[in-house]
């Protein structure tokens, strides 16, 4: 009995050893592929720029008022029209001007003949004290009386130039040639010498300002840049085509201190007016050619504990993780400093699934990625 129960046992052995020989070696298993794409980093000449948030701002810009007081008889534009330099605005009731004008004009005519008369009269009586048949005492009083009216005349000319002034400031024109804005008050309304609440606003469009801030870092680069010319500057509208043909023609004499940004303007002609005064545009500065640098789509660089890294699909399709230096980004396209190789090959999609020494599966790009 004892002989049948050791048979048995080493047959039931026997059936396992069988068994585990004929089971499949899990270790030897391959490991499935990872569907990527990929892009092959390569050399160019990447333009060196910088990307800022910008308003557009009106070349110059001026609020019209009244210089006298009176009442709006003319006006001589409509709401948002365009006015030429010197064009006539506004014309205020000028019949009071004129009668001060005349009443000046009138005073000054009797001084000038007083004046007349006291220069005849002295140099009547400076014969009689040369010939001593009236005394100094005599003579004096009408000396200074050709020296008061001689005052008096030339007080009465400036009172003249300054209601002639007053006059032509019935006539309110246009400074420079612009955009006029909202008539903000009417012909038959009253107005006041320099009051708070202007006629309309002018705003200059052509040209015409971009203005826009970088970080003061940058203020070195672009210094240097300017020195040796002007800087090109181009705009991007939302929701419109990139306009070129602007120039850097204002930096800031002073960082400013709460963000640590340095103030830009750029001048853009606008013949066309694309660009208006208020709009959000997004301003492109191109400080020089950077030749020979290494890129890869941004889309490649991934971010981890220790920093930047790519993931670079060798020969034999294999991913391998490469640390990488990054110099800048440059649109869609980030310039590498160090880590990669011109002609190799980085995973652009699909990093999600991937890990060092994972085989990949190399898939054609979406169209227009």
């Amino acid at each position: 009995m004892g002989g049948l129960v050791c048979l048995c046992l080493a047959a039931a052995l026997a059936g396992c050893d069988k068994s585990r020989a004929n089971a499949p070696d899990k270790a030897a298993t391959p490991k499935p592929l990872v569907p990527v794409t990929i892009a092959t980093a390569e050399r160019r000449t990447v333009p060196l720029e910088l990307d800022a948030i910008a308003n557009v701002e009106a070349l110059t810009s001026v609020a019209v008022k009244a210089r006298v007081d009176g009442h709006i008889e003319r006006v001589g534009f409509a709401d948002g029209a365009d006015v030429a330099a010197g064009q006539i605005l506004f014309e205020i009731d000028r019949r009071p001007f004129e009668a001060a004008l005349r009443q000046a004009e009138a005073t000054q005519k009797r001084d000038a003949a007083q004046l007349e008369n006291a220069r005849s009269l002295e140099q009547r009586n400076r014969a009689l004290l040369e010939k001593h048949f009236i005394t100094q005492e005599t003579y004096t009083p009408l000396k200074n009386n050709v020296e008061i009216f001689a005052a008096t005349v030339e007080m009465d000319r400036a009172a003249v130039e300054a209601a002639r002034l007053q006059l032509e400031y019935c006539t309110i024109r246009a400074p420079f040639a612009g955009r006029a804005g909202k008539v903000l008050i009417q012909a038959g309304n009253l107005v006041k010498a320099n009051d708070t609440n202007p006629l309309v606003v002018i705003d200059q469009v052509t040209p015409i300002y971009v203005a826009f801030a970088v970080p003061e870092r940058f203020l070195p680069e672009i210094r240097k840049a300017m020195s040796a010319g002007p800087l090109a500057v181009s705009v991007l509208p939302s929701g419109g085509e990139a306009l070129a043909g602007g120039r850097l023609t204002f930096v800031d004499n002073a960082v400013d201190t709460t963000t640590g940004t340095i103030r830009l303007k750029a001048t853009f002609d606008n013949a066309d007016r694309p660009l208006w005064p208020g709009q959000f545009v997004t301003a492109t500065v191109t400080l020089r050619e950077q030749h020979g640098a290494l890129v890869v789509p941004s889309s490649a660089i991934q971010n981890g504990p220790k920093g930047n890294f790519v993931f670079v699909v060798n020969a034999e399709k294999i991913a391998e993780l490469r640390p990488v230096d990054v110099d800048r980004e440059a649109g869609a396209e980030t310039i590498v400093a160090h880590g990669l190789e011109t002609g190799e090959q980085v995973v652009t999609d699909g990093q999600s699934r991937l890990k060092a020494g994972s085989p990949v599966s190399i898939q054609p790009a979406a169209p227009g990625a």
